[in-house]
């Protein structure tokens, strides 16, 4: 279990750090700038490592593995992609971290109060809810009063968010049988 602990803590460390780059990038085709970011793809798959830690491991180890991308995720934003003479920068690091853990510990009580359910009644449920804090705290800490569209963009990221939250019941099915049920 230690190992496979790292192992998401890790990913969930990477996952924070990739989307923390990409949402400085609204998606160009379509005319979706002023709507979407590229983080708002990658974000979601936090919620499938915690969900998937949850449901196998119980929420202690969530909560663990939710702390340890924190740190490393937010330590990680901070060197490789905050630019400290920017305002924005900075207000997207805090944004993000914020966001972030209130998201991914409400994720986490969510989905143990629903996991006696249908299999995909919590990771559904508690992803869903997740995204929706994250989604709106982040924006608004990261560009309320700026000139960035942060309602539409929040707006659209939300909704790919929850899009690919319902892909990921996908793997998080299959994936169900490679770890030990808590």
């Amino acid at each position: 279990m230690n190992r496979l602990f790292f192992i998401l803590s890790f990913f969930m460390g990477a996952i924070v750090l990739t989307s923390n780059y990409l949402v400085q990038f609204p998606i160009k085709y379509y005319n979706l700038e002023n709507i979407l970011t590229y983080g708002a793809l990658s974000y979601p798959i936090a919620f499938l490592i915690t969900d998937l830690a949850n449901r196998s491991y119980g929420k202690i180890v969530a909560r663990k593995i939710v702390y340890m991308g924190f740190f490393l995720g937010i330590c990680s934003t901070f060197f490789f992609s905050t630019n400290f003479s920017d305002l924005i920068s900075i207000r997207i690091a805090i944004g993000s971290g914020v966001a972030f853990i209130c998201a991914q510990l409400l994720d986490v009580q969510i989905f143990d109060k629903l996991r006696k359910r249908k299999w995909f009644i919590a990771p559904l449920v508690s992803s869903f809810i997740g995204s929706t804090v994250d989604t709106f705290l982040f924006f608004f800490i990261s560009f309320y009063g700026t000139t960035v569209f942060w309602i539409t963009l929040s707006l659209g990221d939300l909704t790919v968010k929850i899009i690919v939250a319902l892909l990921m019941l996908v793997p998080f099915r299959l994936l169900l049988g490679s770890f030990k049920p808590a």
